[in-house]
């Protein structure tokens, strides 16, 4: 509903260019490998992820049918897993690496035996740090005006369970993993094709252990501020 008043709202004040940022599990559960924007709305979603990529469908087809009709600048965005430092990092309401840093360090702190991870950590996935996003939005904002979604992220995957261990690695935590296969997995790949991105000159600048490392320092800094 947010959504929807923004860009309506957007459209009846007469903003030049509104940048809607949308999601890579709007994306069919099961669709080719890395993922096209073309594969939108091809194929059945990922249920665990159902209702946030319909509302986010919404939103990219929201903004593409009013730039058909009423000739506006409102162009669509279709990152994945984002990242960085002044994340989330409540347990309950965390994403993957947010979660797993907490877990970790935790795990580090009190000296547990193991960390549970869910799932098989076979599963794939592709992961954005939070500076390359604020970068490639304003590259878009200057080079991009069309009304077809355009994919954001780094082109590369990893599986869970090599983020695991780097994530182990980076926190210096020595116990064991144990992988709870009971919990779901979701979709077993989600990479996009980020070639439409690339041909227009941007590209990602920080890899992924780097990116987890500044995430890690900063998570630290907010532990000691809040002691």
């Amino acid at each position: 509903m947010i959504q929807c008043n923004v860009i309506k709202a957007s459209y009846d004040y007469g903003v030049k260019k509104l940048l809607f940022v949308g999601t890579a599990t709007a994306y069919p559960e099961c669709c080719p490998q890395p993922i096209k924007e073309e594969y939108l709305l091809t194929g059945p979603l990922d249920s665990t992820n159902e209702a946030y990529a319909i509302a986010k469908i919404a939103g990219t087809k929201m903004c593409q049918y009013f730039d058909e009709q009423y000739g506006t600048n409102f162009v669509s965005m279709v990152p994945n897993n984002l990242y960085g430092p002044n994340d989330n990092f409540d347990l309950n309401t965390a994403h993957v690496i947010p979660a797993l840093i907490r877990k970790f360090h935790t795990a580090k702190v009190t000296g547990a035996d193991h960390v549970e991870v869910w799932g098989s950590g076979n599963q794939r996935r592709e992961f954005l740090y939070v500076d390359d996003f604020a970068d490639v939005s304003l590259f878009l904002m200057n080079q991009y005006d069309s009304s077809e979604p355009i994919n954001v992220g780094t082109g590369e995957d990893v599986s869970i369970k090599e983020l695991v261990e780097t994530i182990e690695k980076i926190v210096g935590y020595e116990g064991n993993i144990v992988f709870d296969t009971t919990k779901p997995d979701g979709a077993l790949r989600r990479l996009l094709d980020v070639s439409k991105l690339n041909a227009l000159g941007w590209k990602y600048k920080v890899d992924l252990e780097t990116g987890l490392k500044m995430t890690y320092e900063a998570f630290l800094k907010h532990l000691e501020k809040n002691l």
